[in-house]
């Protein structure tokens, strides 16, 4: 992945991202700031956003932390505010922040739809008009929006977050038609996640018997990071990560009924664990749930995470999937050609050894001719 460090300012790239204090958002802030980009750390959190900070000055950039509830608009417009007089206009705003509630449709509150829906989609909704209105009188900026597999496919108990993932979609694609009718130079491109190793699974709000667990195969949050800030350097409207996603989105287009029946059959024993759930125990609907404890950016799962997508390499490498390609081209050619050199040679010998054969197979009969 290519290292930019300056925008077109010649200044650090100025950086927001959104539910920053662990997770794929944690992720993010590390690998920006690798990149000698300055951040706004924005979450509820206040001892992940504090570790996010400390993660963002180990690499050696700066960050400025800002305690937001992106479900209200003014908060997210604060933040946006206190970001901008600290380093300078923003160049990337990253939407990533989430909640949600494991739970089948029929035992959801009317709150928790709620809730799941104002940070989920409205939370997205909100930074990007804040994004926006810093972004058009400029004509330049890069919103991405944190999507997901479960975009395009909803699948069981999950209808909150699928609901607000398919709402995105639908927001992202409306304002990016909006700033292509206006000519507009913003970027704006949603990735679209797999299964990932957060902390999510241990803090969000769930009315099913068993522990909640990502849908297998599960990838590491550094994946989803490196996506991120490759999308926002390169004029993309939307990157899968993952074999599972791409398999998820194609097949919800080809095959959806089919998919219904397959999801109604593991959708259930896919996304839990064996170890049963305490009901008591804390989740961050509403409130953040550290309490003065860093959960970082991994979850539980680490033993079970790939830490690199193939698919994603190969999309954000295509050169060198270009100089990989011809060489497995030449090696198949140059063994084919052996092939064909090998088999002609054998024909050759056999035809040689066939025609010896006949020749001393007439030489009897033409001494006998001879000598009658």
């Amino acid at each position: 992945m290519e290292t930019i460090h300056m925008n077109t300012k010649n200044k650090p790239e100025v950086v927001v991202i959104t539910g920053a204090s662990a997770g794929v958002g944690r992720a993010t802030a590390r690998a920006f700031a690798e990149q000698g980009a300055h951040i706004g750390l924005l979450a509820r959190g206040e001892a992940g956003l504090e570790a996010a900070r400390q993660d963002v000055e180990d690499a050696g950039s700066e960050a400025l932390v800002v305690s937001t509830d992106v479900a209200d608009p003014e908060q997210v417009e604060a933040a946006a505010d206190a970001v901008e007089d600290e380093f300078g206009s923003i160049d990337i705003w990253v939407n990533n922040a989430m909640t949600s509630v494991f739970s089948p449709a029929k035992d959801m509150e009317a709150d928790e739809y709620r809730r799941v829906t104002e940070t989920t989609y409205l939370g997205c909704v909100y930074g990007t008009q804040t994004a926006l209105d810093r972004m058009i009188p400029r004509d330049e900026g890069t919103i991405i929006q944190v999507g997901s597999a479960l975009a395009y496919r909803g699948i069981p108990l999950q209808s909150a977050y699928c609901g607000s993932k398919h709402a995105i979609q639908g927001f992202t694609e409306s304002v990016r038609t909006e700033l292509i009718h206006e000519e507009s130079d913003i970027q704006l491109s949603m990735v679209q996640m797999p299964a990932l190793n957060t902390p999510q699974f241990e803090w969000v709000k769930s009315h099913l018997p068993n522990k909640p667990q990502p849908v297998p195969p599960i990838y590491q949050p550094e994946v989803a990071a490196d996506a991120i800030v490759w999308a926002a350097h390169h004029d993309r409207d939307e990157l899968w990560v993952g074999r599972s996603t791409m398999k998820a989105i194609l097949g919800n287009r080809i095959i959806p009924r089919r998919l219904d029946r397959k999801l109604a059959q593991s959708g259930w024993g896919s996304q839990m664990t064996d170890e049963t759930e305490n009901p008591d125990r804390a989740y961050n609907l509403w409130e953040p749930v550290d309490d003065g404890e860093d959960y970082g950016a991994h979850g539980e799962f680490d033993e079970r995470a790939r830490s690199r997508s193939y698919l994603l390499w190969a999309t954000t490498h295509p050169k060198q999937l270009l100089v990989v390609g011809l060489s497995l081209v030449t090696f198949i050619s140059a063994a084919l050609s052996r092939w064909r050199n090998t088999k002609g040679a054998h024909a050759k010998t056999n035809s040689s050894t066939k025609s010896d054969v006949a020749e001393d197979t007439s030489s009897p009969i033409s001494s006998r001719g001879n000598e009658e």
